[in-house]
C-alpha cells in the first residue's frame, strides 16, 4: 500500500517501451527539422537557426532548458523537505525576464553577434574575452555532467535502469540531433519535450489527488507539516531560504542564466526581430511558473502520501533525489507504461538541457577560438569543424557526469554552480556595458578577484556544511511504516550534500564555519558580481582607467535599449524593420573589428 514504505515495483516491459518510444519520438522532431534545412548549411543557420525564429518555439525551448531532469527530479524533493519557500522564486523570474528582456536583449541583439563574449575583447580586450569564454566551458561542462549524472542515478537505483547505458544513450542522442541539425533542431526538440515534462508532473500529481480524496487533504497535510510556511523575512543571511535570500540571490542567478549564458542568450538572439526575442521570455515567464508551480505542488502531494512513512529516514531511499523516482514507481506501477512515461519526461528534461549545453559550447568554440584565428575558412569548413565539435563536446560532458558524482544534492549542486561561476561573468558584464572609466586590467583583476572569492566560500560550504537552524530542513515521521520502530527524525541538510541524508557535525569546525562557509548558497552569485564590480572599478581608476581608449557608444547601455516594446518610438530606427538593420550595420563594424590584429590585447576599438 502507497505511504508505508517498504521495496517498490521495478521497471516492467512496457514501461521501457514506453521511455525508448517517447525520446525517439522527441528526438525524431529534431531529426526533422535537421533534413528539413539539410541545404541551408550555413554557420548562422547551424548557431542561431538563421534568426528567423518566433517567439513562441524559443521561450519553449527557454523553459525545457530550465527544466532540466534536475528540476523534474530536485524540485519536488524541495518541497517535500524544506516547504514551499521555493515557490517564492516565481518573484525572481519575473525580475529576471523583465530585465533579461528590457536590458539585455536590445543590447545583445543590436550588436548582431553570435557569441555574447565576442563583445568582452571589443569592450576590454582579447585576453579578458578568452578567460571569459574559458571560464563558461567550464561551468557549462560541469553542470551539464550534474545534470546528465544527477537524474541517471536516482532512476537508476529506484527503477533498475542500466546506470552507463543510459548515459551513454542519452549524450548520443543529443549529439546526433545537434551535430546534424545545429540550433533549430535543438528549439523544436526542447518544445516537444517541455509538452512531455509538464505531462509527467500532472500524471503524477492527478495520482496522488485520487489517493488522497482530493487537493484539499493534500493542502491541509501540506498546513500540519508546516510545508507552508513560505514567507520568511529573516534578514539573516546565513538562512539558507528566506523571502530577501531567495528575492535578492535567486534574481542574480537567473539574470545570469538569462542574461550573459550563452546557451539561453544563444537562443533569443535567434529570433526574427527584437519583439519576438522580448516575448519569447515573457511567454517563457508564463512557462517557469508552471513549471515551478507543479513541481513544488508534485512535492506537496508525496509528502501528503509518505507524511507518516518517510522513504529516507526509513531507508527506502537513499537520498532525496530519489524520492519522486520512488513515489512514481510506488503509486503508477499498477498502470504499466506509466512509470515509463514519467521516467521519459525526466530525461527529456536532461536532454533539452544538454543539447542547448552542446549547441552553446559550439558557438563559443567557433566564435572565441576558431574564426578569429583562422578568419579564411569557408562555410562548408566551418560546417564541418561544428559537426566535429558537436561530437567532441557531448563526449566531454557525458565524462563530465563523472565529476558530478561528487556534487550531492542535484538542485542546490547547480544553482551553486552557477552562482559562484556566473556572478562574476556578471559582474564583468556590469563593468563593460555601464562604466566607461573601466578598463582591460581592472575588468581582468575584477573577474578573477570574484572567482576566487566565491570559489572560497563555495569550497568552504562544502566542507563544512551549515547546522540544521540555518538550513530549516523540516521534520519527518516512519510512524506508520511497516517495518519502522514509530521513532521521528529531523535530519541535517547541506549545500553539497542530499538535505535528506543523515549527517555528523565535524568535531572541529573552524571559525568561519558558522558564519562565512554558512552564506546561503544563493547569495554566492550576487557576493561575486559585486566583489567583481567593485574591485574592477578599483583597479581601473589606480591604472588610469580608459582615458587612451576610444570606445564606440556602441559598447554602452544607452537609453533607447531601456524602451519596453519600442512601443514609445514613431521612427524606423527602433522598428523591428529599423533594429534588423541598424544590427546587419553593427554586423558589419563587428566583421571590420575582425580584421585588427588579433594578436594585440591594447588595440583601439574604433568603428
Amino acid at each position: 500500500m502507497a505511504g508505508t514504505g517498504g521495496p517498490v515495483a521495478s521497471f516492467s516491459v512496457w514501461d521501457y517501451v514506453v521511455f525508448a518510444g517517447i525520446l525517439l519520438g522527441a528526438s525524431g522532431i529534431g531529426l526533422w527539422q535537421a533534413i528539413r534545412s539539410r541545404k541551408e548549411n550555413t554557420i548562422e543557420e547551424f548557431l542561431l537557426g538563421g534568426r528567423q525564429m518566433h517567439a513562441l518555439p524559443v521561450a519553449m525551448s527557454l523553459t525545457a532548458s530550465f527544466m532540466s531532469g534536475i528540476t523534474v527530479i530536485g524540485t519536488p524533493a524541495e518541497s517535500y523537505c524544506f516547504g514551499t519557500a521555493f515557490w517564492l522564486f516565481g518573484l525572481s523570474y519575473a525580475i529576471t525576464s523583465t530585465v533579461t528582456a528590457e536590458i539585455f536583449v536590445p543590447f545583445f541583439y543590436r550588436l548582431g553577434i553570435t557569441s555574447i563574449y565576442e563583445y568582452l575583447e571589443m569592450r576590454f580586450s582579447k585576453s579578458v574575452r578568452v578567460l571569459g569564454t574559458s571560464i563558461f566551458i567550464l561551468q557549462t561542462a560541469l553542470y551539464t555532467g550534474l545534470v546528465i549524472y544527477a537524474p541517471a542515478i536516482a532512476l537508476n537505483q529506484i527503477t533498475g535502469l542500466n546506470l552507463w547505458g543510459v548515459l551513454v544513450v542519452t549524450g548520443a542522442v543529443c549529439i546526433i540531433y545537434c551535430t546534424l541539425g545545429g540550433l533549430k533542431a535543438v528549439i523544436w526538440t526542447d518544445a516537444v519535450q517541455l509538452v512531455i515534462m509538464l505531462a509527467g508532473f500532472v500524471a503524477v500529481i492527478t495520482k496522488g489527488v485520487m489517493l488522497q480524496g482530493g487537493m484539499a487533504r493534500i493542502w491541509q497535510d501540506a498546513a500540519d507539516g508546516g510545508r507552508l510556511e513560505s514567507f520568511d523575512f529573516d534578514p539573516d543571511p546565513l538562512k539558507r531560504h528566506t523571502f530577501w535570500t531567495i528575492l535578492v540571490g535567486g534574481s542574480m542567478i537567473w539574470i545570469s542564466v538569462y542574461s550573459i549564458n550563452q546557451s539561453q542568450v544563444q537562443r533569443y538572439l535567434s529570433c526574427k526581430s527584437v519583439t519576438h526575442a522580448k516575448m519569447s521570455l515573457y511567454f517563457n515567464y508564463v512557462g517557469l511558473l508552471a513549471t515551478v508551480s507543479l513541481a513544488m505542488f508534485c512535492g506537496l502531494t508525496m509528502y501528503s502520501i509518505y507524511m507518516k512513512c518517510d522513504p529516507l529516514t526509513n531507508n527506502d531511499v537513499g537520498s532525496t533525489d530519489q524520492l519522486l523516482p520512488y513515489l512514481v514507481m510506488d503509486i503508477l506501477a499498477a498502470y504499466p507504461g506509466v512509470p515509463g512515461f514519467f521516467v521519459a519526461a525526466a530525461y527529456s528534461g536532461t536532454l533539452s538541457t544538454v543539447s542547448s549545453s552542446i549547441n552553446a559550447l559550439v558557438a563559443v568554440t567557433v566564435e572565441d577560438f576558431i574564426r578569429p584565428k583562422w578568419q579564411n575558412l569557408t562555410e562548408k569548413q566551418l560546417s564541418w569543424i561544428n559537426m566535429s565539435l558537436s561530437v567532441f563536446f557531448g563526449l566531454v560532458c557525458i565524462g563530465m557526469a563523472g565529476v558530478a558524482s561528487l556534487m550531492g544534492s542535484v538542485l542546490q549542486a547547480a544553482l551553486s554552480i552557477i552562482g559562484i561561476i556566473g556572478g562574476p561573468l556578471l559582474g564583468l558584464f556590469f563593468l563593460g556595458m555601464l562604466f566607461r572609466t573601466t578598463n582591460s586590467i581592472g575588468g581582468l583583476m575584477g573577474l578573477l578577484a570574484g572567482l576566487i572569492l566565491t570559489t572560497w566560500v563555495g569550497i568552504g560550504a562544502q566542507m563544512y556544511p551549515p547546522t540544521a537552524e540555518k538550513t530549516n530542513l523540516l521534520s519527518f515521521s516512519t510512524f506508520n511504516c511497516s517495518n519502522s520502530t514509530g521513532d521521528n527524525y529531523i535530519t541535517t541538510a547541506s549545500p553539497w550534500t542530499s538535505a535528506g541524508t543523515l549527517t555528523r557535525e565535524p568535531v572541529v569546525r573552524p571559525a568561519l564555519a558558522d558564519s562565512w562557509y554558512s552564506l546561503s548558497y544563493l547569495y554566492f552569485c550576487p557576493l561575486g558580481t559585486l566583489c567583481t564590480m567593485a574591485m574592477g572599478l578599483l583597479v581601473s581608476i589606480i591604472t588610469g582607467g580608459c582615458k587612451q581608449e576610444r570606445l564606440d557608444s556602441n559598447l554602452f547601455l544607452r537609453k533607447s535599449d531601456l524602451i519596453c516594446f519600442n512601443c514609445c518610438s514613431n521612427g524606423s530606427k527602433t522598428s523591428d524593420i529599423g533594429q534588423r538593420e541598424d544590427n546587419e550595420k553593427t554586423k558589419e563594424k563587428i566583421d571590420a573589428y575582425h580584421k585588427f590584429d588579433a594578436t594585440d590585447d591594447k588595440k583601439v576599438t574604433k568603428f
